[in-house]
């Protein structure tokens, strides 16, 4: 397993950890904090792929996930996750 897939998966598991923590939301279920800080990390990724200038921790671009996962933590709350059956 490459290393970077290791980094981004701490960092994600972290910064959902503390996004659900500190941010100051009403209460919330932490899977769609989860999935946010997941899409921002990958977008983070994703500006290192294509070469725009950031900081860069091992294989991880750490500056512009952190950044992308907090800018993205407002709409976690609009995330439709259903558990279970419709009803049927």
């Amino acid at each position: 397993m490459p290393p970077a897939i290791i980094v981004l998966a701490i960092l994600t598991l972290i910064l959902s950890q503390l996004f659900y923590a500190f941010l100051p939301y009403r209460r919330r279920a932490y899977l769609p904090v989860l999935l946010m800080a997941l899409l921002g990390v990958l977008l983070g990724q994703l500006w290192s792929f294509v070469g725009l200038p950031a900081k860069v921790w091992g294989e991880a671009d750490l500056v512009p996930g952190v950044i992308f996962a907090l800018a993205l933590q407002p709409l976690a709350q609009r995330v439709p996750i259903r558990w279970g059956s419709n009803g049927g």
